[in-house]
């Protein structure tokens, strides 16, 4: 079939392994989906907080947004590889690590990851199409923005490729013309070049920032890459995801590092932007907001996944089918409803807050996981093993890899610098939060020694 044909199918598969024979797409497909669904409003804030939040001027803000970009997507991309090879979404190939049982508990918070996003931008698209009309709230730019996430999250897999398809080149257009627009037409402050400064603390509060952006993907990224035939390669499937989310993450970013800096302190970066491209600002905010529904559809799917992982770990002769997920979305959906619509009203804070919540718990998860993938495995894994009852070879729960997870986040924790808790190290550093490395760089090693060492539930090769 073509990629339209795709799209218009219902996905009839959700956590079951993809046969070969239902294989399609190419590594494209991958850079596609990154880039076009990072093409959004929740981008351009993240941005804006290099410059509104950590008080770094534009050339530093950039540099610390691209270096975090960089160096996070890595670890996102190699995540991209698993999908073709084991045909599974991430959090059941999580299996494979933690066991079972013990893979609920990343299972739980990647949920709540999701429910965040979701939340986040349900705010965002409401006050954006809020921002460009006179007189009403923003209550039908939350429900234009989750209509076209449930749909889509319904529809499944090949819709939502088409989406980011999509968007990658109206988005793309759209943000091309928006900073054009902003430089030659509306104009920029003389000294904005020159507004803030450079702080140690702020500089690496914006990498770390970007780099969890990217990191904050790791467990969707097989979700997406699963029906791609094994052929796709690992070397094609790291690039494509990796310049897809790193140009998609980047270029929107810039521009909100721009807002940021052009519109008065405590303003909405939403309706700077609104603003600065006045005049064709309902075409930028509408299309961007349309963004925000590509984003929350993956967030919808996968979070949808996710919840049947943990169900069907609970209740291992269940093998859920497109209602399930229809029903799951749905009832998810109404989760980050409530939750955007309590916590909208102090969204910067509550977002900031949230995604350095997710650096301490998603940090470990992913060197568990590429480190087991990569350098224990090679990528062989039997993947029947992962839907039995009793966890197959690889047990219900696998204490060396939960054990090192949750050392991962101690470690963390006198690295750690946000409103709530200081770490004395990061006190030490004027607040610079340096966690996420100090994460990475302990736990991968740890857990491979220890694994080594204990770990005897290995696939034989060629077992995917």
């Amino acid at each position: 079939m073509t990629d339209r044909e795709h799209a218009t199918q219902l996905e009839l598969m959700t956590i079951q392994p993809i046969p070969l024979d239902k294989r399609h797409g190419t590594a494209r497909d991958l850079f596609t989906v990154w880039f076009g669904s990072n093409l959004m409003l929740l981008t351009l804030v993240t941005g804006g907080i290099a410059v509104t939040e950590f008080k770094l001027s534009f050339g530093w803000a950039v540099l610390g947004l691209t270096l975090g970009n960089l160096i996070g997507a890595t670890f996102m991309a190699l995540h991209a590889a698993q999908g073709p090879t084991l045909g599974v979404p991430q959090m059941v190939q999580t299996r494979g690590q933690f066991g079972s049982f013990g893979s609920l508990l990343v299972v739980g918070i990647v949920i709540v990851m999701y429910l965040g996003f979701l939340a986040s931008n349900l705010v965002l698209g409401g006050e954006a199409l809020a921002s460009i009309t006179t007189g009403i709230t923003d209550m039908p730019g939350i429900a234009l923005v989750g209509g076209l996430s449930v749909v889509a999250a319904i529809y499944g897999y090949d819709l939502i490729h088409a989406y980011t398809r999509v968007m990658t080149y109206v988005a793309g257009g759209v943000l091309v013309l928006a900073g054009t627009w902003i430089v030659w037409i509306h104009g920029l402050p003389a000294d904005l070049l020159a507004r803030n400064g450079f702080s140690g603390s702020g500089f690496l509060g914006s990498i770390s920032v970007a780099a969890l952006w990217q990191i904050a993907y790791a467990p969707y990224v097989s979700d997406y890459s699963r029906y791609m035939p094994r052929e796709t390669g690992a070397v094609p499937a790291f690039w494509a995801s990796y310049w897809g989310c790193t140009l998609g993450s980047v270029l929107p970013m810039i521009l909100g590092v721009v807002v940021g800096l052009a519109m008065p302190a405590h303003s909405s970066l939403v309706a700077g932007l609104a603003v600065l491209t006045h005049g064709i600002a309902p075409l930028v905010i509408i299309v961007l907001a349309v963004g925000v529904a590509a984003a929350n559809a993956m967030n919808l799917y996968c979070g949808a996944l996710s919840t049947l992982t943990f169900g069907q770990t609970l209740w291992p002769a269940w093998s859920p089918g497109p209602l399930a997920r229809s029903v799951t979305a749905v009832v998810l959906f109404g989760l980050s409803l409530a939750a955007a619509l309590l916590g909208k009203d102090s969204f910067l804070v509550n977002y900031t807050n949230f995604i350095l919540l997710l650096l301490y718990v998603l940090v470990p998860w992913t060197a568990i996981n590429l480190a087991d993938y990569y350098i224990l495995r090679h990528g062989h894994y039997d993947v029947a093993q992962f839907l039995r009852r009793d966890g197959g070879i690889y047990g219900r729960v696998n204490i060396v890899a939960v054990g090192c997870y949750l050392v991962g986040i101690l470690v963390q924790l006198p690295f750690v610098a946000t409103p709530l808790y200081t770490g004395p190290v990061a006190r030490a550093l004027g607040g610079a939060d340096l966690s996420w490395v100090v994460g990475l760089a302990v736990t991968s090693p740890v857990y491979v020694w220890l694994a080594r060492r204990y770990q005897v539930n290995a696939a034989p090769p060629g077992s995917t």
